[in-house]
């Protein structure tokens, strides 16, 4: 079966993401009051972006898609 996982799994994570970073982005600094002033959207929004890009980099050099 030829069905990578890392791909779709890995736009998810882009997709979602940016829709944190652009929240964290976007909100005013009082609503981070609760979390210490923290911004979490934006660190977590981050962290999601760079979990999809290396699930896709990761599906891009598998072994199965080198030709020989």
């Amino acid at each position: 079966m030829g069905l990578d996982i890392r791909k779709p799994i890995g736009w998810l994570f882009i997709c979602l993401g940016l829709l944190l970073f652009a929240t964290g982005i976007l909100m005013p600094p009082s609503a981070y009051q609760k979390s210490l002033g923290i911004n979490v959207d934006l660190g977590w929004g981050l962290i999601l972006i760079l979990g999809g890009i290396l699930s896709l980099t990761l599906s891009h050099f598998s072994s199965k898609n080198i030709k020989k």
